[in-house]
């Protein structure tokens, strides 16, 4: 009976299943049937009819199969072609109709266009290439010892013309250079083997984070792009409230922070699990760790777990690499753990997004921790050891075991509730421990007449001398410092929810100081504390990279507890440096004609701008023998006293004396 039984066989035998054959039921009757003669002979007979009428009418499913099979790469092509011209028709009609608003898509098909044409090329053409280029190849490693020296030193002749020209305009960007030269002078002190330094994966990692924050910050097209980008996340994760509306409703997801940010955390975890799925997440790190890799000389196991990062968190990452992780070096497991503690995860960067945090500066500094994790790992962990992955072109990056679309998207949803459980016991339980903390240094500072002292003010003075290096202005010190101690001492989660409230206050136009206690930061202080607090580089991180490593080699235990805590420092160092960066790259938002806004604006509420143009109305009004009078354009404005009148409605100035 065994070997006649109905099976799930492959799916190329199709209708060509012995058990679906009439031999294969004649031989059952005989094995079930017995000896019975005549009623064997009447069961065959009437099986043999009705298993013909199904043969018969089975026929043209099977011969199409056969032809489907037989011209498997004609149909493939003619319906690729077919859906080529569909969308080349449909490409055509959205740029005739609205080319501005069809620009993204433009933009997005010549990406893929690039690439299909890129791997065409590759594939038919690439041998050939090499093969005419070897010459040159040659020629170009004779003259390389010499030709290198020649670069470095056109490279840093050309960084130091831009840095003089550029901080000749906002001499308060040398602070930021400054603090980054001496980060970096901090970590080789710290270094493990000052000797065996790879200078090229320093210098080339630093160069790709400085390049890409020029890009993004600096250029035109980056900055659009990654607005763009920045925009199209936020419209994205809005989709989230279509699902949290429906399960919560729409009380608790406006008024209720866990209702509100918790589900973005879901909703992303099921888009990257099905991105996964599609293999789009897996061609992405491969090809940052590719150009990571040929640029710094990384093996290719780090160099994969590092750009992984970019998108996944620290537990997720080291599973890219699981096959090889028993056998990496000390060096390449500082550069994993460097690489955890350096990013954030995807997941929850569109929770930090929703508490309304620069959307391009978070995705921006992601990616700049990539390589900078890399070299700075480099420069503190040097490889003493002969790595088993060195000159190994590649490694095998494992996809998912899910079977469709719809596994995947149910996967990931339902490995988000261990991750949305934890952040919220995480936020309870720090934010109740802080509270305990601050009474009891309060307490404390009572004894000795000192008020209203916290665990805040503690950190605000000890890092204060570190954020004013980042670039931050001396007033906006202490705030950068608390919020940084914060991210280190508890987590980037709380860190951000709190400057998230400072942004709210600016944006709302409410006064910078409330007594002694200041309300907001400026956005130069907003932009390097966004950079400084990317990363989870925090004690409370340690455990959670501990156990993940430790459960994917578990005989290496006591090796990555000797690293973790020199990752840890590298770790807050990188998000320290991106920080540098962005405070010497930032550009100052230029305020627009205030007599041109104050004309058109409406003073029922206010807003950073309002605040912003009567600040420069305060500071151009003179008061004089009981006479008010203005300078500069507000000097022939008719409405100006009008204005400072509304002005002093909302602010405090000692020009509102002459409104009176």
């Amino acid at each position: 009976m065994e070997g006649n039984q109905i099976t799930l066989d492959s799916l190329e035998k199709g209708m060509d299943n012995p058990a679906f054959s009439f031999q294969g039921e004649e031989r059952h009757y005989e094995e079930c049937s017995g000896p019975s003669g005549e009623s064997q002979e009447k069961r065959r007979g009437e099986g043999k009819g009705r298993f013909s009428c199904c043969r018969k009418a089975l026929q043209p499913v099977s011969k199409a199969k056969h032809f489907c099979k037989a011209h498997a790469k004609v149909l493939k092509r003619v319906v690729l072609g077919l859906l080529g011209a569909a969308y080349l028709c449909y490409f055509i009609a959205a740029c005739y109709l609205n080319f501005q608003r069809a620009l993204a898509l433009v933009v997005i098909t010549a990406v893929v266009v690039f690439f299909i044409c890129w791997s065409f090329f590759k594939k038919h053409c690439g041998a050939k290439v090499l093969h005419l280029l070897r010459p040159v190849g040659k020629c170009f490693q004779k003259s390389w010892p010499w030709l290198k020296w020649l670069l470095w030193v056109a490279i840093l002749a050309g960084l130091i013309a831009w840095l003089v020209l550029d901080t000749a305009k906002n001499p308060e960007q040398l602070i930021s250079l400054g603090g980054f030269c001496a980060l970096v002078l901090f970590l080789f002190a710290c270094s493990k083997h000052h000797g065996a330094v790879s200078w090229r994966a320093v210098f080339w990692g630093l160069g790709l984070e400085f390049l890409f924050g020029v890009f993004v910050l600096r250029t035109t097209p980056g900055v659009q792009a990654f607005k763009w980008l920045g925009d199209q996340i936020q419209i994205f994760l809005g989709y989230t409230t279509a699902g949290s509306g429906f399960v919560f409703g729409n009380t608790l997801i406006t008024e209720v922070f866990a209702f509100q940010t918790l589900p973005i955390v879901v909703f992303f975890s099921c888009v990257m699990s099905i991105l996964y799925y599609l293999g789009v997440m897996q061609w992405l790190i491969l090809k940052i760790s590719w150009l990571l890799q040929v640029s710094m000389g990384t093996t290719p196991t780090e160099t994969l777990s590092v750009a992984g990062n970019i998108f996944v968190g620290q537990t997720e990452a080291p599973l890219l690499i699981r096959p090889y992780l028993a056998d990496m070096t000390l060096s390449e497991v500082h550069a994993v753990m460097t690489g955890g503690f350096a990013t954030i995860a995807g997941s929850v960067m569109g929770a930090y997004i929703s508490f309304g945090i620069d959307a391009a500066s978070l995705i921006a500094a992601s990616v700049m921790a990539a390589p900078c994790a890399l070299a700075m790992s480099k420069l503190v962990y040097p490889e003493v050891e002969e790595s088993k992955f060195k000159g190994k072109e590649s490694v095998q990056i494992a996809s998912g075991e899910e079977q469709n679309i719809l596994e995947a998207a149910s996967n990931g949803a339902a490995a988000s509730v261990g991750l949305v459980a934890n952040i919220a016991a995480n936020l309870i339980a720090f934010l109740a421990v802080l509270e305990f903390i601050n009474a009891a240094v309060r307490w404390f500072g009572e004894m000795v007449d000192i008020k209203d002292l916290t665990f805040q003010v503690i950190l605000s003075y000890v890092l204060m001398p570190v954020a004013f290096l980042m670039g931050a202005d001396w007033a906006d010190s202490p705030v950068v410092a608390e919020l940084l101690g914060i991210k280190i001492f508890l987590n980037e989660f709380v860190a951000y929810q709190q400057l998230s409230t400072y942004k709210k206050n600016r944006l709302a136009g409410l006064e910078e100081w409330d007594g002694s206690r200041k309300q907001w930061i400026s956005e130069r202080a907003e932009s390097i504390t966004t950079f400084a607090l990317c990363g989870f580089a925090n004690f409370s991180s340690i455990g959670i990279i501990l156990g993940s490593l430790g459960s994917l080699a578990p005989h290496r235990k006591g090796e990555f507890a000797s690293v973790v805590l020199r990752a840890l420092l590298t770790g807050i160092c990188v998000s320290m440096l991106n920080a540098c960066l962005a405070g010497l790259l930032y550009v100052p938002t230029e305020v627009g004609d205030c007599v041109t806004f104050f004309s058109t604006a409406n003073f029922n509420s206010t807003s950073y701008t309002i605040y912003t143009c009567c600040k420069q109305l305060f500071a151009s009004s003179v008061f004089e023998n009981g006479t008010l009078s203005f300078t500069g354009s507000w000097a022939g404005q008719a409405e100006s006293v009008l204005w400072l009148m509304e002005c002093c409605g909302h602010y405090n100035h000692t020009s509102c004396a002459g409104t009176t």
